[in-house]
């Protein structure tokens, strides 16, 4: 076993600042984008409010969701940008290497322990002081190199299985926008529709024109909208395989009856990420939110395409005073076009390979994950040894 050290010793909470002038979509973070589970981080939706300033980070900065620390949210930063007042932001002190002390705080533990000092019970704090308690090894700085250097390996094919789905989503959505909202879908002589000339026809529901032969319909008619079972913490299995998805609840659950099939479609109900819509790839139990399901695949990957469409609209439907709600009526009644069978067969063949591709690399990153989670506390606590 190693020399130990307080994080005290290894990091500090930054003093920079930053403006609003300096952030964009992209370089915002907050509790709302950094994601669960060690999971990284997402673009954010909003900004904060202009002419406030802010914490500010560099590359380099390890940046910890301070709400609800069992979420375990946590980044290492590859950019500059601005920060939220409930985000940690960690600058590593001179003679450690950033990524190694990173590394040191991925493990569970540390969430673990930022939860034994937390105070508050419906959304827990961590206290800042007592956070820098936490203990990591005092290696010297060749070996913080080596073990980061391992970690990183894992997490480098990680990022590079994130960016093939990035580039697989990007694809997916413009072959939608293309097509569904174009209406420059292949033709009978495989040219663009609308463009060529395709016969339109005016909509008194959308407003607008669209292809001959086409119906509007309402999004019931066109799938299945529930609301998922109510899981508190204290009722969910975290040693069940499937995952539940739910606002500030993040386990495993084992439930023959409930849980739902892949590529399912969630539209979170409640609270301050009311509104916000997720494609899962993988078996769910939904707990709390809004689940919808087309009549197939290719028709659950048509509807993911509309909501992200009208998204701004979703997101305005949530509405109360003290706890805003997003109801399964408020989705069921929305308007929107059903293809052809000859489009949507078309639309089909291209959209199903896409998706399955994506669901391959989500797989893969999951047992990456699960490597590096395993290999993580050993190389810490010296139990694997790495070559000179």
């Amino acid at each position: 076993m190693s020399n130990m050290i307080k994080l005290n010793t290894a990091v500090n909470y930054s003093s920079k600042r930053a403006s609003t002038s300096v952030v964009n979509l992209d370089n915002y973070i907050s509790i709302d984008n950094i994601l669960q589970n060690k999971a990284g981080i997402s673009s954010a939706v909003k900004l904060p409010p202009s002419n406030n300033d802010m914490g500010a980070y560099d590359p380099g900065h390890i940046l910890v969701g301070n709400i609800r620390p069992y979420l375990k949210k946590i980044w290492f930063s590859d950019r500059s940008g601005g920060c939220s007042a409930d985000v940690l932001n960690f600058e590593v002190n001179k003679g450690f290497d950033p990524k190694f002390v990173y590394y040191a705080m991925l493990r569970d533990d540390f969430f673990i322990h930022m939860m034994k000092g937390s105070k508050g019970s419906k959304m827990p704090r961590g206290d800042k002081n007592q956070i820098l308690d936490f203990i990591i090894p005092d290696f010297d700085l060749p070996k913080q190199h080596k073990i980061a250097s391992v970690l990183s390996v894992l997490d480098s094919k990680i990022d590079l299985n994130n960016k093939i789905n990035t580039e697989l989503e990007a694809m997916a959505k413009l072959i939608y926008d293309y097509w569904f909202v174009q209406f420059d879908f292949p033709d009978q002589n495989g040219k663009p529709y609308k463009s060529s000339g395709g016969k339109m026809v005016w909509s008194e529901e959308l407003k607008r024109e669209i292809p001959k032969g086409w119906e509007v319909r309402k999004i019931e008619n066109l799938a299945t909208i529930q609301r998922g079972n109510l899981i508190t913490e204290e009722t969910a299995n975290t040693s069940g395989d499937i995952k539940v998805v739910a606002a500030g609840i993040n386990y495993s659950y084992k439930h023959d009856e409930s849980n739902f099939a892949e590529n399912t479609i969630t539209v979170s109900s409640s609270g301050a990420n009311a509104g916000y819509i997720n494609l899962w790839r993988e078996p769910i139990y939904a707990s709390d939110c809004i689940v919808l399901r087309g009549i197939n695949d290719t028709m659950t990957f048509y509807i993911w395409g509309y909501l992200n469409l009208v998204k701004g609209h979703v997101l305005n439907q949530a509405h109360g005073s003290a706890q805003p709600h997003v109801y399964p009526s408020d989705l069921e009644n929305l308007f929107w076009v059903e293809p052809s069978k000859n489009t949507l067969n078309q639309f089909s063949n291209i959209i199903i390979p896409l998706n399955k591709k994506n669901g391959v690399k989500l797989r893969e990153n999951q047992k990456l994950v699960e490597l590096r989670d395993w290999l993580l506390p050993m190389l810490m606590n010296g139990q694997v040894k790495l070559k000179p």
